[in-house]
């Protein structure tokens, strides 16, 4: 078995919003994916994918998305991004994978999932600052709550797992930001992994950051040429 993780592939199959207005990169995107997906994983791996899933407004407007990355080999592990305004409630997101015959998508938020001898734990996470959040949110109340749901998370693994990874939609250390309630949790949880997604093209920036001694490393879809990233057991800087 393998870990992959990749983020941001902001499907939009029955939405019709085209990507590429963003940049020649995101041209058929859905193909790439589905090409370097089906080339790298096997379905006894395991995928990250780490918010931004689908365009879609509604769960019966994402279904689509859903059955798309249903199909591809391996099991998907989801984390809610910004854009996601199908993802309901866990019950009801649970439901409307069981009623529509979606077996091998499962959804990260307070809780965590074994893969490897690795914990995957995460949570959304939330805009670099107040001024670029929207304007209608409360920005510390928004942070703490995506503490309290990443301290959750963490808190659901046994102590026995030798490591715990962190996946985060937005990133919690982004050039002059640092969210230091998240770096904070990291550092109480002995975590030195963390995986985020919410850039996009920004291709010069390197792919791991180290700061204070945890390796933040950039997985958006566009950053990665739409090729899932494998995580080794072992931390490779």
């Amino acid at each position: 078995m393998a870990l992959f993780t990749l983020s941001d592939t902001h499907l939009s199959l029955t939405t019709g919003k085209p990507m590429d207005i963003f940049g020649a990169r995101w041209r058929g995107h859905d193909r790439k994916i589905e090409t370097e997906w089906n080339r790298l994983v096997k379905a006894e791996d395991t995928v990250v994918v780490g918010g931004d899933v689908s365009w879609g407004i509604s769960l019966e407007e994402a279904r689509e998305d859903l059955f798309f990355l249903d199909r591809l080999p391996g099991k998907k592990i989801l984390l809610k991004g910004n854009h996601d305004y199908w993802w309901s409630t866990q019950k009801k997101v649970t439901d409307f994978f069981a009623a529509n015959g979606i077996g091998s998508l499962f959804l990260l938020q307070n809780n965590s999932y074994l893969c490897e001898g690795m914990a995957l734990c995460g949570t959304r996470g939330w805009y670099s600052d107040a001024s670029n959040a929207p304007e209608e949110s409360d920005y510390r109340k928004i942070v703490a709550r995506e503490a309290a749901r990443l301290k959750l998370s963490l808190d659901s693994v046994s102590d026995h797992v030798p490591e715990k990874l962190v996946f985060m939609h937005f990133p919690p250390l982004f050039e002059n930001y640092i969210c230091r309630p998240l770096i904070d949790l990291l550092h109480e949880y002995r975590v030195t992994r963390c995986y985020f997604g919410h850039i996009h093209g920004v291709y010069a920036l390197p792919p791991v950051t180290l700061f204070e001694g945890i390796a933040f490393h950039l997985v958006s879809a566009d950053y990665l040429n739409f090729i899932p990233l494998p995580i080794s057991p072992t931390p490779d800087r």
